[in-house]
Protein backbone atom coordinates (compact mmCIF):
# COMPACT_ATOMS: atom_id res chain seq x y z
CA UNK A 1 0.00 0.00 0.00
CA UNK A 2 2.86 2.17 0.85
CA UNK A 3 4.11 1.54 -2.73
CA UNK A 4 0.99 2.22 -4.76
CA UNK A 5 0.28 5.69 -2.30
CA UNK A 6 3.88 6.77 -3.28
CA UNK A 7 3.67 6.61 -6.55
CA UNK A 8 -0.30 7.51 -6.62
CA UNK A 9 0.05 11.07 -4.36
CA UNK A 10 2.48 12.45 -6.55
CA UNK A 11 0.62 12.03 -9.71
CA UNK A 12 -2.21 13.43 -8.17
CA UNK A 13 -0.88 16.48 -7.21
CA UNK A 14 0.87 17.05 -10.54
CA UNK A 15 -2.61 16.25 -11.94
CA UNK A 16 -4.46 18.81 -9.86
CA UNK A 17 -2.06 21.45 -10.09
CA UNK A 18 -2.14 21.14 -14.49
CA UNK A 19 -5.92 21.31 -13.65
CA UNK A 20 -5.63 24.30 -11.91
CA UNK A 21 -2.88 25.71 -14.21
CA UNK A 22 -5.26 25.24 -17.90
CA UNK A 23 -8.54 26.41 -15.78
CA UNK A 24 -6.69 29.75 -14.92
CA UNK A 25 -5.25 29.81 -18.26
CA UNK A 26 -8.48 28.96 -20.31
CA UNK A 27 -10.58 31.86 -17.63
CA UNK A 28 -7.81 34.52 -18.28
CA UNK A 29 -7.82 33.91 -22.34
CA UNK A 30 -11.52 33.87 -22.37
CA UNK A 31 -11.67 37.02 -20.42
CA UNK A 32 -9.28 38.85 -22.40
CA UNK A 33 -10.67 37.54 -25.18
CA UNK A 34 -13.70 40.07 -24.33
CA UNK A 35 -10.96 43.01 -24.80
CA UNK A 36 -9.44 41.83 -28.09
CA UNK A 37 -12.85 41.62 -29.73
CA UNK A 38 -13.65 44.85 -28.91
CA UNK A 39 -10.70 46.24 -29.43
CA UNK A 40 -10.39 45.33 -32.61
CA UNK A 41 -14.15 45.62 -33.85
CA UNK A 42 -13.00 49.26 -32.52
CA UNK A 43 -9.84 49.47 -35.14
CA UNK A 44 -11.75 47.90 -37.66
CA UNK A 45 -14.51 51.01 -37.00
CA UNK A 46 -12.35 53.49 -37.04
CA UNK A 47 -12.60 54.25 -33.09
CA UNK A 48 -10.61 53.77 -29.78
CA UNK A 49 -12.78 51.18 -28.11
CA UNK A 50 -12.28 50.65 -24.08
CA UNK A 51 -9.48 52.59 -22.59
CA UNK A 52 -10.84 53.97 -19.52
CA UNK A 53 -10.20 50.93 -17.27
CA UNK A 54 -6.19 50.76 -16.50
CA UNK A 55 -3.93 51.83 -19.27
CA UNK A 56 -5.10 51.26 -22.39
CA UNK A 57 -7.83 49.59 -21.38
CA UNK A 58 -6.33 46.73 -20.08
CA UNK A 59 -8.24 46.25 -16.66
CA UNK A 60 -11.59 46.60 -18.51
CA UNK A 61 -11.97 42.52 -18.35
CA UNK A 62 -11.67 42.92 -15.06
CA UNK A 63 -14.09 45.93 -14.39
CA UNK A 64 -16.75 43.87 -16.26
CA UNK A 65 -16.76 40.63 -13.96
CA UNK A 66 -16.93 42.80 -11.03
CA UNK A 67 -19.91 44.58 -12.93
CA UNK A 68 -21.20 41.07 -13.32
CA UNK A 69 -21.03 39.98 -9.82
CA UNK A 70 -22.48 42.91 -8.36
CA UNK A 71 -25.14 43.14 -10.71
CA UNK A 72 -29.06 42.76 -9.67
CA UNK A 73 -29.60 38.83 -9.83
CA UNK A 74 -33.35 38.52 -11.98
CA UNK A 75 -35.22 35.64 -12.36
CA UNK A 76 -38.37 35.59 -14.05
CA UNK A 77 -41.63 34.50 -11.83
CA UNK A 78 -42.82 31.53 -14.20
CA UNK A 79 -39.89 29.99 -14.96
CA UNK A 80 -38.17 26.92 -13.72
CA UNK A 81 -35.83 27.72 -11.00
CA UNK A 82 -33.60 25.08 -11.02
CA UNK A 83 -33.38 24.67 -14.52
CA UNK A 84 -33.00 28.09 -15.39
CA UNK A 85 -29.68 28.24 -12.85
CA UNK A 86 -28.60 24.68 -14.34
CA UNK A 87 -28.92 25.75 -17.94
CA UNK A 88 -25.84 28.38 -17.49
CA UNK A 89 -24.06 25.94 -15.42
CA UNK A 90 -24.06 23.52 -17.66
CA UNK A 91 -22.86 25.37 -20.37
CA UNK A 92 -19.53 26.63 -18.96
CA UNK A 93 -19.02 22.86 -17.39
CA UNK A 94 -19.07 21.79 -20.89
CA UNK A 95 -17.05 24.20 -22.22
CA UNK A 96 -14.37 23.80 -19.39
CA UNK A 97 -14.34 19.65 -19.65
CA UNK A 98 -13.21 20.01 -22.91
CA UNK A 99 -9.64 21.53 -22.19
CA UNK A 100 -9.02 18.07 -20.43
CA UNK A 101 -7.62 16.25 -23.59
CA UNK A 102 -5.62 18.85 -25.13
CA UNK A 103 -1.59 18.77 -25.49
CA UNK A 104 -0.58 21.96 -24.50
CA UNK A 105 3.09 20.69 -24.57
CA UNK A 106 5.04 17.73 -24.97
CA UNK A 107 6.88 17.20 -21.37
CA UNK A 108 9.49 18.69 -18.70
CA UNK A 109 11.41 17.32 -16.25
CA UNK A 110 10.16 18.01 -12.63
CA UNK A 111 11.54 16.94 -9.16
CA UNK A 112 13.26 13.51 -11.45
CA UNK A 113 9.38 13.04 -12.76
CA UNK A 114 8.31 13.53 -16.30
CA UNK A 115 5.47 15.59 -16.33
CA UNK A 116 3.68 15.30 -19.55
CA UNK A 117 1.64 19.00 -20.35
CA UNK A 118 -2.11 17.42 -20.75
CA UNK A 119 -4.36 16.99 -18.17
CA UNK A 120 -5.32 13.21 -19.94
CA UNK A 121 -3.89 11.13 -22.78
CA UNK A 122 -7.66 9.22 -23.67
CA UNK A 123 -7.15 7.31 -26.42
CA UNK A 124 -10.84 8.20 -27.71
CA UNK A 125 -9.89 11.40 -27.14
CA UNK A 126 -11.71 12.75 -30.55
CA UNK A 127 -14.87 10.93 -29.47
CA UNK A 128 -14.48 12.67 -25.54
CA UNK A 129 -14.09 16.07 -28.00
CA UNK A 130 -17.46 15.28 -29.77
CA UNK A 131 -19.07 13.79 -27.08
CA UNK A 132 -18.55 17.28 -24.41
CA UNK A 133 -19.36 19.22 -27.21
CA UNK A 134 -22.55 17.37 -27.68
CA UNK A 135 -23.76 18.43 -24.25
CA UNK A 136 -22.55 21.97 -24.12
CA UNK A 137 -26.24 22.63 -26.53
CA UNK A 138 -28.30 21.40 -23.59
CA UNK A 139 -27.22 24.19 -21.67
CA UNK A 140 -28.63 26.07 -24.19
CA UNK A 141 -31.87 24.44 -24.57
CA UNK A 142 -32.37 23.75 -21.05
CA UNK A 143 -31.52 28.19 -20.19
CA UNK A 144 -33.98 28.72 -22.44
CA UNK A 145 -36.41 26.23 -22.22
CA UNK A 146 -36.81 27.67 -18.29
CA UNK A 147 -36.92 30.84 -19.08
CA UNK A 148 -40.69 30.89 -20.08
CA UNK A 149 -39.75 33.36 -23.09
CA UNK A 150 -41.31 32.98 -26.38
CA UNK A 151 -38.10 34.31 -28.07
CA UNK A 152 -35.55 32.38 -25.91
CA UNK A 153 -38.21 29.17 -26.88
CA UNK A 154 -36.85 29.97 -30.63
CA UNK A 155 -33.67 30.56 -30.21
CA UNK A 156 -33.14 27.07 -28.19
CA UNK A 157 -34.79 25.45 -31.25
CA UNK A 158 -32.63 27.48 -33.43
CA UNK A 159 -29.67 26.39 -31.67
CA UNK A 160 -30.53 22.78 -31.26
CA UNK A 161 -31.41 22.07 -35.03
CA UNK A 162 -27.80 24.08 -35.94
CA UNK A 163 -26.06 21.97 -33.60
CA UNK A 164 -27.40 18.60 -35.17
CA UNK A 165 -26.75 19.74 -38.47
CA UNK A 166 -23.18 20.77 -38.01
CA UNK A 167 -21.87 17.89 -35.68
CA UNK A 168 -22.68 15.52 -38.37
CA UNK A 169 -20.21 17.47 -41.03
CA UNK A 170 -17.84 17.82 -38.02
CA UNK A 171 -17.72 14.17 -36.96
CA UNK A 172 -17.05 13.21 -40.58
CA UNK A 173 -14.21 15.59 -41.14
CA UNK A 174 -12.99 13.88 -38.00
CA UNK A 175 -13.93 10.43 -39.42
CA UNK A 176 -11.01 11.12 -42.69
CA UNK A 177 -8.57 12.64 -40.24
CA UNK A 178 -8.33 9.34 -38.02
CA UNK A 179 -8.72 7.44 -41.27
CA UNK A 180 -4.99 8.86 -41.91
CA UNK A 181 -3.31 8.78 -38.52
CA UNK A 182 -4.71 5.72 -37.26
CA UNK A 183 -5.62 7.16 -33.31
CA UNK A 184 -7.97 8.71 -31.54
CA UNK A 185 -5.93 10.08 -29.20
CA UNK A 186 -4.87 14.17 -30.00
CA UNK A 187 -1.34 13.72 -28.22
CA UNK A 188 -0.62 10.86 -31.29
CA UNK A 189 -2.18 12.80 -34.13
CA UNK A 190 0.32 16.00 -32.65
CA UNK A 191 3.17 13.45 -32.79
CA UNK A 192 2.39 12.31 -36.04
CA UNK A 193 2.61 15.50 -37.56
CA UNK A 194 6.83 16.48 -37.07
CA UNK A 195 8.40 19.37 -38.88
CA UNK A 196 5.75 20.81 -41.06
CA UNK A 197 4.45 17.64 -41.64
CA UNK A 198 1.25 19.26 -40.72
CA UNK A 199 -2.64 16.97 -41.76
CA UNK A 200 -3.52 20.44 -43.53
CA UNK A 201 -1.64 19.72 -46.36
CA UNK A 202 -3.38 16.24 -46.44
CA UNK A 203 -6.72 17.22 -45.32
CA UNK A 204 -7.13 20.61 -46.46
CA UNK A 205 -10.95 20.20 -47.17
CA UNK A 206 -11.24 18.54 -43.89
CA UNK A 207 -10.17 21.13 -42.17
CA UNK A 208 -11.75 23.65 -44.05
CA UNK A 209 -15.12 21.88 -43.24
CA UNK A 210 -14.22 21.71 -39.71
CA UNK A 211 -13.43 25.22 -39.25
CA UNK A 212 -16.41 26.58 -40.68
CA UNK A 213 -18.54 23.85 -38.31
CA UNK A 214 -16.62 25.45 -35.54
CA UNK A 215 -18.04 28.74 -36.06
CA UNK A 216 -21.54 27.54 -35.82
CA UNK A 217 -20.61 25.07 -33.00
CA UNK A 218 -19.65 28.46 -31.25
CA UNK A 219 -22.65 30.37 -32.22
CA UNK A 220 -19.99 32.68 -33.78
CA UNK A 221 -20.96 35.22 -37.03
CA UNK A 222 -22.36 34.39 -39.38
CA UNK A 223 -23.68 31.48 -37.18
CA UNK A 224 -25.18 33.01 -34.41
CA UNK A 225 -28.46 32.47 -35.17
CA UNK A 226 -29.46 31.66 -31.90
CA UNK A 227 -28.36 34.98 -30.44
CA UNK A 228 -29.94 36.80 -33.56
CA UNK A 229 -30.71 40.48 -31.77
CA UNK A 230 -32.48 41.56 -34.66
CA UNK A 231 -34.96 38.73 -34.65
CA UNK A 232 -34.65 37.34 -31.07
CA UNK A 233 -33.31 40.21 -28.27
CA UNK A 234 -30.93 38.38 -26.76
CA UNK A 235 -31.86 34.48 -27.70
CA UNK A 236 -31.98 32.43 -25.03
CA UNK A 237 -29.84 34.61 -22.32
CA UNK A 238 -32.82 37.23 -22.60
CA UNK A 239 -33.97 37.11 -19.64
CA UNK A 240 -30.56 36.32 -17.69
CA UNK A 241 -28.54 38.86 -15.37
CA UNK A 242 -25.64 38.90 -13.41
CA UNK A 243 -23.22 35.51 -13.37
CA UNK A 244 -25.87 33.70 -15.34
CA UNK A 245 -25.42 35.69 -18.24
CA UNK A 246 -21.64 36.19 -17.52
CA UNK A 247 -21.59 32.23 -17.54
CA UNK A 248 -22.86 31.90 -21.10
CA UNK A 249 -21.05 34.73 -22.29
CA UNK A 250 -17.84 33.27 -20.71
CA UNK A 251 -18.50 29.90 -22.50
CA UNK A 252 -18.72 31.07 -25.83
CA UNK A 253 -15.50 32.40 -25.48
CA UNK A 254 -13.87 29.79 -24.22
CA UNK A 255 -15.37 27.08 -26.52
CA UNK A 256 -13.87 29.62 -29.08
CA UNK A 257 -10.33 29.63 -27.47
CA UNK A 258 -10.53 25.34 -27.09
CA UNK A 259 -11.68 25.07 -30.62
CA UNK A 260 -8.61 27.45 -31.85
CA UNK A 261 -6.91 25.08 -29.80
CA UNK A 262 -8.57 21.63 -31.45
CA UNK A 263 -7.73 23.10 -35.00
CA UNK A 264 -4.48 23.83 -34.29
CA UNK A 265 -3.75 20.40 -32.73
CA UNK A 266 -5.69 18.22 -35.27
CA UNK A 267 -4.52 19.81 -38.43
CA UNK A 268 -1.11 22.38 -37.58
CA UNK A 269 1.04 19.90 -35.39
CA UNK A 270 0.02 21.49 -32.32
CA UNK A 271 3.24 22.14 -30.39
CA UNK A 272 5.02 20.83 -33.11
CA UNK A 273 7.10 23.60 -35.50
CA UNK A 274 10.01 23.18 -38.34
CA UNK A 275 13.36 23.27 -36.99
CA UNK A 276 12.04 23.25 -33.02
CA UNK A 277 14.37 19.77 -32.34
CA UNK A 278 17.13 21.61 -34.11
CA UNK A 279 17.81 23.82 -32.56
CA UNK A 280 20.16 22.38 -29.77
CA UNK A 281 18.34 23.78 -26.91
CA UNK A 282 17.37 21.50 -23.57
CA UNK A 283 14.44 19.69 -24.00
CA UNK A 284 12.41 21.40 -21.23
CA UNK A 285 13.46 24.92 -23.32
CA UNK A 286 12.47 22.88 -26.31
CA UNK A 287 8.56 21.90 -24.58
CA UNK A 288 8.25 25.98 -23.07
CA UNK A 289 8.96 26.88 -26.74
CA UNK A 290 6.59 24.44 -28.07
CA UNK A 291 3.81 25.69 -25.89
CA UNK A 292 4.48 29.07 -27.41
CA UNK A 293 4.12 27.99 -30.68
CA UNK A 294 0.86 26.59 -29.88
CA UNK A 295 -0.40 29.43 -28.34
CA UNK A 296 1.18 31.45 -31.18
CA UNK A 297 -1.36 29.21 -33.89
CA UNK A 298 -4.18 29.47 -30.92
CA UNK A 299 -3.69 33.59 -30.85
CA UNK A 300 -3.83 33.29 -34.54
CA UNK A 301 -7.30 31.19 -34.86
CA UNK A 302 -8.93 33.34 -32.26
CA UNK A 303 -8.09 36.60 -34.18
CA UNK A 304 -9.65 34.93 -37.37
CA UNK A 305 -12.74 34.47 -34.93
CA UNK A 306 -12.61 37.89 -34.35
CA UNK A 307 -12.11 39.09 -37.63
CA UNK A 308 -15.03 37.07 -39.37
CA UNK A 309 -17.12 38.94 -36.59
CA UNK A 310 -16.99 42.31 -37.71
CA UNK A 311 -16.05 41.54 -41.35
CA UNK A 312 -19.23 39.05 -42.36
CA UNK A 313 -22.89 39.24 -42.10
CA UNK A 314 -25.24 37.17 -40.50
CA UNK A 315 -26.73 34.04 -42.57
CA UNK A 316 -30.26 33.46 -42.76
CA UNK A 317 -31.84 30.78 -41.75
CA UNK A 318 -32.71 28.67 -44.49
CA UNK A 319 -29.27 29.67 -45.39
CA UNK A 320 -27.41 28.11 -42.58
CA UNK A 321 -29.31 25.00 -43.07
CA UNK A 322 -29.01 24.63 -46.74
CA UNK A 323 -25.13 25.00 -46.21
CA UNK A 324 -25.20 22.40 -43.64
CA UNK A 325 -27.38 19.76 -44.76
CA UNK A 326 -26.47 20.47 -49.00
CA UNK A 327 -23.29 21.62 -48.97
CA UNK A 328 -21.14 20.80 -46.08
CA UNK A 329 -22.56 16.85 -45.46
CA UNK A 330 -22.15 15.86 -49.33
CA UNK A 331 -18.20 16.99 -48.92
CA UNK A 332 -17.77 15.91 -46.17
CA UNK A 333 -19.00 12.49 -46.74
CA UNK A 334 -17.03 13.01 -50.63
CA UNK A 335 -13.99 13.66 -48.23
CA UNK A 336 -14.57 10.84 -46.15
CA UNK A 337 -14.90 8.80 -49.44
CA UNK A 338 -11.82 9.40 -51.06
CA UNK A 339 -9.84 9.41 -48.21
CA UNK A 340 -10.74 6.16 -47.48
CA UNK A 341 -10.04 5.11 -50.67
CA UNK A 342 -6.25 6.74 -50.45
CA UNK A 343 -5.47 4.94 -46.91
CA UNK A 344 -7.15 1.44 -48.58
CA UNK A 345 -4.23 2.35 -51.67
CA UNK A 346 -1.59 3.35 -49.89
CA UNK A 347 -1.45 1.75 -46.60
Amino acid sequence: MEGIAAVLIPFLIEKMVLIVIVFAVTLGIAMYATLAERKFAAFFQDRIGPDRAGPFGLLQPLADGVKFFFKEEMMPSHSDKMLFVLGPCLSMIAACMTAAVVPWGDHILLFGRTIFLQITDLNFGILYLAGVVSIGVYGIMIGGWASNNKFSLLSTIRASSQMISYELAMGLSLVSLTLLTGSLSLRDIVMGQPGGHWNIWVQPLGFLIFLVCSFAEANRVPFDLAECETELIGGYHTEYSSMKLGFYLFAEYINMFIASAVMSTLYFGGFQFPGLHSLGLAPSLVTLLGVAVLFTKIFGFMFFFIWVRWTLPRFRYDQLMRLGWKILVPLSILNMLVTAGVALWFY
